[in-house]
């Protein structure tokens, strides 16, 4: 009993001294790292309900003021008011222009136009014009409304619209309308009405007696599934009570006059609860590591040859994670160049007959934009939401590697005559096109993959590589977002490239084989008013090769910068013997990635005795598409300095309004597929009338490219174009050729024989 005793006092000391505040410190930094993380996860799903609340209210405000913008687009219009003044109605041109277009187009739900007695002149419902009886199922709602913007005064006196009347309507630029959140036949409704106007005063129209465009969008419908799409709100439904589920939460919804319509209900995204679940065993498993470890340390102070075992195991558990890194990526944790050698390697030397190998080289589509414009967190967020997506498309026996930067590799083996790896690729964009949370932004990006079969390519790893590369390279000149597998043909074209770059770098550095050719561009009437400056190159032993073939490669290799200063300086000097001529000049997107671009132009056309007034310079949408601080500074700059922009291709791919008023056009280039189409059905010829249309609203000069035919001149004449250009004119000439051809023109007019320029080729 006594030495029984004396051992208690003696592990007293430890006990108090050593192992309480060990266990104390340990209980309270377990529990205040736990009450940290709940707290945490609480306040990230409050901030994302209210979130998702926020941008549910948002939108439904938004889905008002969109609606009398959708309006605007057909109300103020010269065509309109001739069209509905003119009886008996055109209601195949109605149906296009107002009820069906404005349903298929912005999805609203009911259109009505209304006569000068508020009474209904055409209904439409959904897609199909209905009998105008269908008006009076909202003919109390609206009202107010119609009476408001007609600025009845009896529509003051009724007290349960007080607001609406109050505001009587609103008037943005010529648009004259109104529109509020309303209640029509227990439905929440967005309801605009506008007066239907001409945009010109040469149309007359009665004042104070307008036709009227009421539109209206039930909330309940499409737009809660447009809303659920856009901003990723799970499960959200209208009910008319206010009864959440578990889980659930819910907004009111009240009209504009303070009536409660009903509520918006929807599973809010919880991501604490996720974070929770994905790091909770983890943490649990830290923290009792934490103890265990504690544990240890108790332990080794009591035995110092358990605390030597200990060293021992923390020294191989080290040796272990060295290992790892070694072999693996440190952002994404998935293998890297070395241990995808080594797999590559295993895989060839494994394979068995009736299998074959796929190698993948993948490149991310717009990853720099996404580091330029959020930063490198952003771009390294990415990285490892794409290494999860695609970690997901595979099973155990496929290796995704990450090589660096924005690229990733992967080594598939497959039985021989299956598509498994096309079907992945497949997938993989499928899987690449889905929006990125990144950082609280919603990022889009694709993929581009170059994919190389063996034995078919070969079998030696570095070879397999270089063809997987090539492939990749067509697959990002061949618009990105693809997948393309190797062929030898593809190589050959690298090498043909790679010799028409060694020779196209020679041939600027000597000056020899360059030249320069220009192109007539012809007036209404048939007089020059213009060239258009075209590189020609003669090759030494291959003779002339196309632009088609060396231009691209001067792209993708920098040499278009020097190339595209060479042949302006050639324009400037050939501009000085024309000067009632303007010369037009095509820059290629690559020149504006430079940021003294535009100083350099200017400098160049000065130095050459040239005035930029008579100089065109002829941009392609990929310009405009790459739009950042660089290229519309360019632009604004060589604008100030005198030049002219022109925009080239015109119809071809994106063209907007946006761009024509934001870089402040001066022409815009009708491309020659349209031209070549005319004559041939299709819609070639409604789509140049419309161009030519637009160019003259907007004060803009419209040139046809490619008129080889006189019937296309005869009908691009009627069309309104101001320019043409083509072969019916003249193909590319020299700068001598052009001097005889104006010099031939003076005469003719002199001698008064001729009126138009000489339609045949020349040289």
């Amino acid at each position: 009993m006594s030495k029984f005793l004396s051992s208690k006092r003696a592990e007293w000391p430890f006990i108090r001294g050593v192992l309480l505040p060990v266990v104390l410190v340990a209980c309270t930094t377990l529990s205040m790292g736990a009450g940290a993380i709940l707290w945490a996860v609480g306040r990230s799903n409050d901030i994302s309900a209210e979130r998702q609340l926020l941008t549910t209210e948002a939108s439904i405000r938004a889905a008002v003021q969109e609606l009398a913008q959708q309006q605007e687009m057909v109300a103020i219009w010269d065509d309109a008011v001739v069209e509905l003044n003119k009886r008996p109605l055109d209601l195949k041109w109605v149906d296009a222009n107002f009820g069906v277009w404005l349903n298929k187009t912005f999805g609203q739900d009911e259109i009505y136009i209304l006569d000068d007695r508020n009474e209904p002149l055409v209904a439409t419902v959904g897609s199909t014009r209905v009998a105008a009886e269908e008006y009076e199922r909202v003919r109390g709602s609206v009202t107010d409304l119609v009476a408001g913007i007609r600025g009845a005064p009896d529509s003051l006196h009724r007290a349960h619209v007080a607001d609406l009347a109050t505001a009587s309507y609103l008037k943005t630029g010529q648009a004259v309308h109104d529109a509020h959140l309303l209640e029509l036949n227990g439905r929440p409704a967005a309801v605009s009405v506008m007066k239907i106007i001409p945009e010109s005063e040469d149309v007359p129209y009665p004042h104070d007696r307008e036709f009227l465009l009421l539109s209206i969008r039930y909330l309940d419908g499409s737009f809660i599934t447009q809303l659920s799409e856009q901003n990723l709100i799970d499960g959200l439904r209208f009910s008319s009570t206010d009864t959440p589920e578990q889980g659930e939460v819910s907004v009111p919804v009240k009209s504009d006059v303070g009536h409660l319509i009903g509520y918006f209900i929807w599973n809010p995204e919880l991501p604490g609860d996720r974070v929770l679940r994905s790091v909770g065993p983890v943490m649990a498993a830290a923290a009792a590591m934490i103890v265990l470890l504690l544990g240890a340390l108790v332990r080794r102070l009591r035995q110092s040859t358990t605390a030597l075992e200990r060293t021992v195991l923390e020294l191989k558990a080290s040796e272990a994670q060295a290992h790892h890194l070694a072999f693996h990526d440190v952002l994404t944790g998935l293998p890297n160049r070395a241990l995808f050698a080594d797999r590559l390697n295993h895989a060839i030397a494994q394979m068995k007959d009736g299998e074959q190998i796929a190698v993948m080289m993948l490149d991310l589509d717009r990853f720099k934009h996404v580091n330029d414009t959020l930063g490198h967190h952003a771009g390294d967020s990415l990285i490892q939401e794409f290494a999860v997506r695609l970690a997901g498309l595979v099973d155990s026996g496929v290796t995704i590697t990450r090589l660096g930067g924005d690229e990733f590799a992967i080594v598939q083996t497959f039985a021989s005559g299956s598509h498994a790896p096309q079907a992945l690729c497949e997938s993989i964009l499928a899987a690449s096109m889905q929006p990125y949370d990144v950082l609280g932004n919603q990022v889009f990006v694709g993929v581009s993959i170059g994919l190389v079969l063996a034995p078919e390519a070969g079998l030696d790893r570095i070879e397999l590589l270089r063809k997987a590369d090539i492939a990749l390279y067509r697959a990002k000149g061949e618009g990105r977002n693809c997948y393309r597998v190797f062929t030898s043909e593809m190589d050959e074209t690298i090498n043909v490239s790679r010799a028409i770059e060694e020779d196209l770098r020679a041939a600027l550095a000597t000056g020899k084989g360059l030249e320069v050719a220009y192109q007539p561009q012809i007036a209404q009437g048939g007089a020059v008013v213009g060239v258009e400056a075209l590189a020609r190159w003669c090759h030494p032993t291959c003779g002339y090769i196309q632009p088609s073939q060396f231009i691209p490669v001067a792209e993708q290799t920098g040499l278009i910068v020097p190339l595209g200063e060479w042949i302006l300086r050639q324009a400037c000097m050939a501009s000085r013997r024309w000067p009632d001529l303007f010369v037009s000049v095509n820059l290629s997107p690559v020149q504006f990635r430079s940021g003294d671009f535009a100083s350099r132009l200017i400098a160049i056309v000065r130095e050459c005795g040239g005035h930029p007034q008579r100089i065109e310079l002829e941009v392609t949408e990929g310009v405009l598409l790459e739009e950042d601080g660089r290229t519309t500074d360019a632009l604004r700059r060589l604008r100030e300095a005198g030049f002219r922009i022109a925009l080239d291709d015109f119809g071809t791919g994106y063209s907007s309004l946006g761009y024509l008023h934001r870089f402040e056009v001066d022409k815009i280039k009708i491309d020659r597929s349209f031209t070549h189409s005319l004559g041939k059905g299709g819609k070639a010829a409604t789509v140049i009338k419309a161009i030519v249309a637009l160019g003259h609203a907007m004060s803009i000069t419209v040139t046809a490219e490619g008129v080889e035919t006189e019937t296309q001149r005869n009908f691009l004449d009627t069309a309104g174009c101001n320019e043409m250009q083509g072969f019916l004119f003249s193909k590319a000439v020299s700068e001598d050729q052009i001097m005889r051809m104006l010099s031939r023109s003076s005469s003719d007019k002199a001698r008064n024989h001729v009126n138009t320029m000489p339609v045949q080729s020349i040289g």
